[in-house]
């Protein structure tokens, strides 16, 4: 089993802050190759960071970045962005579709633009973006594809507050059942993780009433995240993982490094009972 990225070729998509950026750091810090592919190629005073400052971070940490301007619900920006990858790097192993548009509220508050967004991004961004990938994953030594994603599930309690985000994150959940079946074949892996408890990212502030005091850092995923690429990809595929019992599983006892505030309540992220 490999225990480092080293050398490796990772194409994360939104990998220019929050759990993207984290997934890109953990593996920078092995000494791997990082394309970050996000849309974020100027500051936003509502946002940190940028494709650019992203990559500065990979450098710094061991890293050879690729800062990509990607919208990865343009087909062919997406093409554009893998084929400079492999050509930069000589391939693509590992796939992490991170990316991801969040609106939660319910069908009268939904517009449909954003309906189209989060369908865009989610679902079919992910089918793209691991379409457009395959021809190298095919050729890799350890190829793996990772969806941060939930566990699939069909209970009406997900849908009824924010049905259009649902089915746009759930999309993405399908594609890693399909795909890993299809793929399983070719020795390539397609697993989806998810965080036990919210994280601190730009994201929370979509979501009413959370505190940071109440979430976890994006480390956490990044270190499950890590677990899960280094795990051989025919033996380890087809897996909705949660992030907390993962590494428990590998071995991790304390946890509480990854409380923004020590000791505080955490809050259970969405889709897990």
């Amino acid at each position: 089993m490999e225990t480092t990225l080293a050398g490796k070729t990772l194409f994360i998509t939104g990998a220019s802050r929050g759990i993207g950026l984290a997934i890109a750091l953990r593996a920078a810090r092995d000494g791997a190759n990082v394309a970050i592919a996000a849309k974020s190629g100027v500051p936003n005073p509502k946002l940190p960071g940028t494709i650019h400052t992203a990559a500065a971070a990979v450098e710094q940490a061991g890293g050879t970045p690729l800062a990509l301007k990607v919208d990865i619900r343009d087909e062919a920006q997406v093409q554009a962005a893998v084929a400079r990858t492999a050509e930069r790097f000589g391939g693509i192993d590992i796939v992490v579709n991170n990316a991801s548009a969040i609106w939660l509220a319910g069908v009268e508050g939904t517009p449909v633009k954003r309906f189209d967004l989060m369908s865009q991004v989610n679902t079919r961004g992910t089918f793209v973006v691991t379409q457009a990938c395959l021809p190298y994953l095919k050729r890799a030594a350890n190829p793996h594809v990772l969806m941060l994603a939930p566990p699939p599930s069909l209970d009406p309690k997900w849908y009824a507050p924010h049905t259009a985000y649902t089915i746009a994150k759930m999309g993405m959940s399908l594609c890693v059942l399909g795909m890993s079946a299809e793929f399983a074949p070719r020795g390539i892996a397609v697993n989806a993780l998810w965080p036990r408890t919210v994280i601190a990212t730009a994201a929370i502030g979509m979501i009413e009433g959370v505190r940071p005091e109440q979430c976890r850092r994006p480390e956490i995923v990044a270190d499950a995240a890590h677990v899960i690429l280094t795990r051989p990809a025919r033996e380890f595929t087809g897996r909705f993982a949660i992030d907390e019992a993962l590494l428990r599983e590998a071995g991790v006892r304390d946890f509480g490094a990854y409380a923004m505030q020590p000791g505080g309540t955490l809050l259970p992220d969405l889709f897990l009972d």
